[in-house]
């Protein structure tokens, strides 16, 4: 029997989620547009990349500390991806070249990617333990499934990813990140809603699963 208390007291803001997710890239894009460094910086021409990492780092941190805060736990997803950022920010920091800040999300889907379609094969849902949730209702299969065809979107993504950084500007490749890879989570998330009732989701607890996507800026 589940406990009720436990029940009633889990999140349902997932517009707060989706904030947690995005909001480093909003600040990484904010800080890159408008901030102007000094001539005197030890940047050089780079300046504005350097500068918008700094603060994607420090959001990055931030919204995990929100979450752990606001939502009482911090999903090993988040916590994964946030490591990768500051990782990778730090190299770009380090070495004063975009392309880390640039491969940072094609590392980060590839995880993702291997990790569940790997479970899959193996016959373990690693979404469900990535995300610490379970969608009342859905058996093992349909969370195997789940698992599976996020794993091969992450794939997928990771591909669109290189193809975009090989073909635009770094600015325009910011804002695709905002403007393409936002919605395309949106509607790849509602495709598996089908899917996810035939397998007894309750039409109550329909899954949101994009708020506990890896932010990739």
């Amino acid at each position: 029997m589940s406990d009720p208390v436990n029940t009633e007291s889990k999140p349902k803001s997932g517009w707060l989620n989706t904030l947690v997710d995005y909001g480093p890239l909003l600040v990484f894009l904010g800080v890159y547009k408008f901030y102007q460094p000094p001539e005197t910086s030890t940047f050089g021409e780079i300046a504005a990349v350097i500068y918008g990492t700094i603060a994607f780092m420090v959001a990055a941190v931030v919204a995990l500390a929100f979450s752990k805060w606001k939502f009482g736990k911090v999903s090993p997803m988040l916590m994964l991806s946030t490591a990768l950022i500051v990782g990778f920010g730090a190299l770009t920091i380090w070495l004063r070249d975009e392309r880390f800040i640039q491969f940072k999300p094609t590392a980060i889907y590839l995880l993702f990617g291997i990790v569940l379609v790997g479970g899959w094969l193996r016959g373990k849902a690693m979404l469900q333990i990535l995300l610490e949730a379970a969608f009342e209702g859905v058996d093992k299969e349909g969370w195997l499934k789940l698992s599976r065809n996020w794993g091969v979107y992450f794939f997928a993504m990771a591909a669109l990813n290189e193809v975009l950084v090989r073909t635009m500007t770094f600015e325009s490749w910011l804002w695709a990140k905002l403007w393409m890879f936002l919605p395309l989570s949106f509607v790849f998330t509602l495709s598996q809603i089908p899917m996810l009732l035939r397998h007894g989701l309750a039409l109550e607890d329909k899954p949101d699963v994009v708020k506990d996507e890896p932010p990739t800026a």
